[in-house]
């Protein structure tokens, strides 16, 4: 838990101190040694920054719980409760960016302002990471939603890591793990990008084709979540994920500081492109979006049909199996083997690592820094594939291992 924000951190000053040099910037950590590097390099935290950080949590809070809304139904937890949840996700993005483009368009707001403070919030939101994990742990002694939907590991570092709770909430459909994994993180990154892009102007006097096709494929993958937010309901992150350090500290500051990095870098490191180039990455983050859209799509018709439908012109191939929750009802569930699926079992991850791979190719290929998303996504997805694969082996039994039997590849057909 302390090595996470010192690595943040760590990346952020090899970009504003060290040219976005990892390697310059690990000689200058071996040779002040950790504590008088970080003393020396360190941002420091700004009272007005986090008086306007508090203010953006609560227009967040806001926006979720009094927009018009949709109430959709999340899947049944292990302990057999079945949740709604407020998807307003998309008119709240568009609200908080109307507003911020219109305050920068009548002088009210300098554009750049969230790159020129990008320091200080970084560690205001630590601060908020650390302080929602107490809260949630505290909270899941105290206070719970659901008892029966806890896990305790018996070990508190763990707890206060992974988490306690299932869906803590406040009333009935507050919920900490929906609102945090999917509003102030994900709204503020394309207003982050926005930000940089200004701040590229501001600071060069011109604006670049490649942080441009960032900011589109950024645009492109954020606008998509908001509007298939009913489907992120199903995901392991707010069917399985208990709510701890991992998914607070991790939508709080790790989304918004590691996820714009190309724009980061961007801005104070110009990459000129062709148009030829810019149009190659631009096109193939847009083909791992489709990919990863279809693929999506495929396995949602055959859950709302019931299996009863077609992929690719041919009746879907679909394995029907049963599992029990906790409160020991048995349940049914499908296995698609077609389409897509019929491919890998994980196949939408492809999808994922194109598009990730292609914000990325904007920023060049003379440091990696930039590239830490596309690895950190390569590290996320074969390990959430190591994890769904064990829990879905212990679900359904011998029906996964049918099913494993049918499609032999996990991610990439012939390769993984």
């Amino acid at each position: 838990m302390l090595l996470c924000p010192c690595l943040v951190i760590f990346l952020r000053v090899a970009l504003s101190s060290f040219h976005g040099s990892l390697s310059a910037a690990y000689n200058a950590l071996l040779d002040f040694g950790p504590a008088n590097f970080f003393l020396l390099y360190a941002p420091r935290p700004d009272f007005k920054v986090t008086l306007g950080y508090g203010a953006w949590i609560l227009l967040q809070v806001a926006l979720y719980q009094f927009l018009p809304s949709k109430l959709n139904t999340g899947q049944l937890t292990p302990a057999g409760n079945l949740l709604k949840y407020r998807t307003n996700g998309l008119l709240a993005w568009i609200i908080t960016h109307v507003l911020f483009l219109t305050l920068a368009v009548f002088g009210f707001l300098d554009p750049a302002i969230l790159a020129r403070h990008w320091e200080p919030l970084l560690v205001t939101a630590n601060i908020a990471g650390f302080l929602l994990t107490g809260l949630a742990y505290a909270k899941a002694h105290l206070s719970p939603t659901h008892e029966k939907d806890r896990k305790f590991s018996g070990s508190i570092m763990y707890d206060l890591y992974m988490g306690i709770e299932l869906n803590p909430r406040i009333g009935k459909y507050f919920d900490f793990k929906l609102f945090t994994n999917g509003r102030p993180g994900i709204v503020a990154w394309t207003l982050i990008d926005f930000s940089f892009i200004a701040y590229q102007y501001q600071t060069h006097g011109y604006i670049t084709k490649s942080i441009l096709v960032s900011t589109i494929l950024h645009t492109i993958y954020v606008v998509d979540f908001f509007i298939n937010e009913d489907w992120y309901l199903r995901t392991i992150d707010i069917c399985h994920d208990h709510f701890g350090f991992y998914l607070a500290w991790g939508s709080l500051v790790w989304l918004p500081a590691i996820y714009t990095l190309q724009n980061q870098y961007l801005a104070s490191n110009p990459i000129v492109w062709s148009n030829f180039q810019a149009a190659a990455i631009l096109l193939t983050g847009i083909g791992g979006y489709i990919l990863f859209r279809s693929v999506n799509h495929q396995k949602d018709l055959v859950r709302r049909t019931k299996g009863i439908c077609n992929l690719w012109g041919a009746p879907a191939k679909v394995l029907r199996v049963k599992y029990q929750t906790n409160d020991g009802l048995e349940h049914n569930s499908l296995l698609l083997f077609s389409g897509w699926w019929g491919l890998a079992r994980h196949v939408n991850y492809l999808g994922d690592l194109i598009l990730s791979y292609s914000m990325c190719a904007t920023c060049g290929f003379t440091h990696l820094l930039p590239w830490t998303y596309a690895i950190f996504m390569t590290i996320l997805l074969i390990h959430r594939c190591w994890r769904d694969e064990e829990r879905c082996s212990k679900k359904y039994g011998k029906g996964w291992e049918e099913y494993c039997k049918r499609v032999r590849w996990v991610i990439v057909p012939g390769i993984y």
